[in-house]
């Protein structure tokens, strides 16, 4: 298998000139291609002539030092994505700097109705994500330059195009070990359009499952399979200690207990898709039992905070219609009609 060391970059318009269906343009990509072994078998450098966009972004043109004219002579989009398409060969995985890449090039090739990378989710190197696992905490997220200097690697050319990009992130990527490269992340441009499209993926220390497409987050919490826990060790199905909470709408979490192999939390992360649908990212990973204390402190503060929430919208509203100050509630049907017999419009002709 091949290694595609990938790297995108793109343009675009300012605020009062941006196209929602490609809001980044790209502008050139640049690759390095590595054997099995991770040795140098070839490389991809091509600009593309903007079509969307033809005026640089102030923060493109400072960024990557390229100008107008430049760009000019470069061919395309559709010609150089089916020629980098093709260049990639058969038995690859791409690797980039961060999952953006992956992404922008797929809104791009949409854009132009180019056909799709994959028909559902497929995984890749997040070269980024790797070296935080290898080198720091596995959550911080470098820049590309830190990484470069952290390992003491010869910069020999510019960053900040997208071959040089590729060229400094296949030098991280040659730092990585196998096993930590089995942390593989996966891109989710196309979503799973059925139950039996639906990834289920077991790591070292944690399993993820992604969802099929939901109408929203409410559909997608009734869901069964969603809403399981099942130990990812021996299989079973889990009972909850912690039901499915969220602090803040977008993130859910919850807390179940295995006999054999512990307590296990449950991490929901709701996604829109690219057809304004939702998808659900969900994460299984066993934890102490200081964490389940903490998750249980962090469930009562967020029930509190809607309780004060509920409280303080149940005083604007009694205040709105005019009980106030413990005023009787005999006196709530005169404040409640004469505010809607005067504000109401379908009461204003009467």
């Amino acid at each position: 298998m091949n290694y595609i060391i990938m790297d995108l970059e793109w343009n675009q318009g300012n605020e009062h000139n941006t196209n929602p269906q490609i809001p980044f343009e790209v502008i050139e990509i640049g690759a390095i291609k590595l054997n099995s072994d991770k040795r140098m078998t070839d490389e991809f450098n091509e600009l593309i002539k903007p079509v969307v966009y033809k005026e640089l972004h102030r923060i493109t043109s400072k960024l990557i030092h390229l100008e107008m004219q430049e760009l000019e002579k470069g061919k395309p989009f559709k010609e150089i994505a089916e020629k980098f398409i093709s260049w990639c060969g058969e038995d690859y995985i791409f690797c980039t700097w961060g999952p953006l890449d992956l992404t922008e090039l797929q809104r791009n090739m949409r854009y132009y109705e180019m056909e799709p990378l994959a028909e559902g989710p497929f995984a890749f190197l997040d070269v980024q994500k790797l070296f935080s696992i290898a080198f720091e905490d596995s959550k911080s997220r470098r820049s590309l330059e830190y990484a470069v200097d952290f390992l003491n690697l010869e910069k020999d050319i510019p960053f900040h195009r997208a071959f040089s990009d590729a060229y400094y992130t296949a030098k991280v990527l040659n730092c990585i070990t196998p096993e930590v490269e089995k942390m593989v992340s996966y891109d989710i441009f196309t979503t799973p359009k059925t139950r039996e499209e639906e990834v289920y993926v077991v790591f070292d220390k944690y399993a993820k499952y992604i969802s099929r497409e939901f109408e929203d987050k409410t559909e997608a919490m009734m869901d069964r399979e969603v809403a399981s826990t099942r130990c990812y060790l021996c299989k079973k199905s889990l009972k909850k200690k912690i039901k499915w909470f969220t602090p803040n709408g977008k993130h859910y979490y919850c807390v179940s207990y295995c006999n054999e192999h512990g307590y296990m939390k449950g991490k929901i992360r709701i996604r829109k898709s690219e057809n304004d649908k939702v998808y659900v990212v969900k994460t299984l990973k066993l934890i102490s039992e200081e964490d389940v204390v903490k998750i249980r402190s962090r469930k009562e503060h967020a029930s509190e905070i809607r309780r004060q929430k509920r409280k303080q919208e149940k005083k604007s509203n009694l205040k709105l219609y005019g009980i106030k100050n413990g005023a009787e509630k005999s006196n709530f049907l005169p404040h409640f009609y004469c505010y809607i017999t005067t504000k109401c419009p379908i009461f204003q002709d009467l």
